[in-house]
């Protein structure tokens, strides 16, 4: 959004030389290289800048703490189980809050604790 945004700005404004836009791109560009360079070679600049998955929703009741520190509503999940084709929310396996923003939607009765092992607040079930 901010390369967006700092384009939309050198082109519209007069005021703005196209050196200083070119150099703003730079920055940004600069720094989006940078912070993903360090996240990738440090666990703690990861932990920073990268959330974890978020389980928002288990085996039928919504995990109320778990969507108000996401700021969540039950209405985004209740779309994402009918994106998905699920009729009621206790034929939901679990609704999970990628890191991208997006909910996955898995069906009940999956083979699910493998792939909810990196889900931050996944209660270890094995």
């Amino acid at each position: 959004m901010a390369l967006g945004s700092t384009l939309a700005t050198v082109l519209l404004s007069k005021e703005v030389a196209l050196a200083e836009g070119i150099a703003a791109f730079a920055v940004l560009i600069g720094l989006q290289f940078a912070i993903a360079w360090t996240s990738v070679r440090s666990k703690k600049v990861q932990d920073l800048v990268k959330s974890a998955p978020r389980l928002l929703l288990y085996e039928g009741p919504f995990l109320d703490r778990d969507l108000l520190e996401e700021r969540v509503t039950r209405e985004e999940i209740l779309a994402a189980l009918r994106e998905k084709g699920v009729t009621r929310v206790e034929n939901a396996g679990a609704v999970v809050l990628e890191t991208d923003g997006t909910l996955t939607v898995l069906g009940c009765g999956d083979e699910t604790p493998n792939v909810l092992s990196s889900v931050s607040n996944w209660p270890d079930r094995s």
